[in-house]
């Protein structure tokens, strides 16, 4: 299922993973579907080696920042999470069948900067997407849970909601990506 991940994950590196729906789907990015999406975090987090780290939920696909242990740690932490996600989803649509396209892309984060990068990409993922106001923390991220803004984000609207994400525990995604300074509210992907 997966695609991008060749030979050993090496130990300690974190991982970008995209999942695409299949067309013809509802939009992620409302109120009951990211409710559910954000249970379904909540409890397929932290399973079998597995850590789900950060997350962005596009209209029709996912961000991902996860650690794990080895590769089949992520193959199994990411079949449990999307089939956990796609029953719930199907049961909310009223439909059954397949719900994600054949393979998700797991890219491995190798460095201090590439792990910076890929947390501007997935945090601020709806600018690129939506083109979004610049500088607001998008409601539909696990940018509500994060710690490493440079400035103090206004995060209301989500007090109470359990938090859907583990604490990281690599190296990489704890202090690493630091040395290249916190990540700021106006940052967008792909610029510096």
């Amino acid at each position: 299922m997966a695609h991008g991940v060749r030979g050993k994950l090496p130990k300690g590196c974190p991982v970008h993973v995209t999942v695409r729906l299949v067309d013809g789907l509802p939009s992620l990015r409302q109120g009951e579907e990211y409710r559910l999406l954000r249970e379904c975090f909540r409890a397929g987090r932290d399973r079998f080696g597995f850590r789900l780290v950060e997350y962005s939920v596009q209209v029709n696909h996912l961000h991902l920042i996860v650690e794990a242990v080895d590769r089949r740690a992520l193959a199994r932490g990411m079949q449990g999470l999307l089939i956990r996600i796609a029953r719930g989803l199907n049961r909310l649509w009223g439909r059954g069948g397949g719900l994600f396209v054949d393979r998700y892309h797991a890219h491995v984060l190798r460095t201090p900067r590439e792990v910076r990068n890929a947390l501007v990409y997935v945090l601020h993922n709806a600018w690129k997407h939506m083109r979004r106001a610049v500088g607001r923390l998008d409601q539909f991220c696990s940018g509500w849970w994060f710690d490493g803004w440079r400035e103090k984000p206004n995060l209301t609207g989500l007090e109470g909601v359990p938090r859907p994400v583990s604490r990281a525990r690599t190296w990489l995604l704890t202090r690493g990506w630091r040395r290249h300074l916190l990540i700021g509210m106006c940052e967008v992907p792909g610029r510096r």
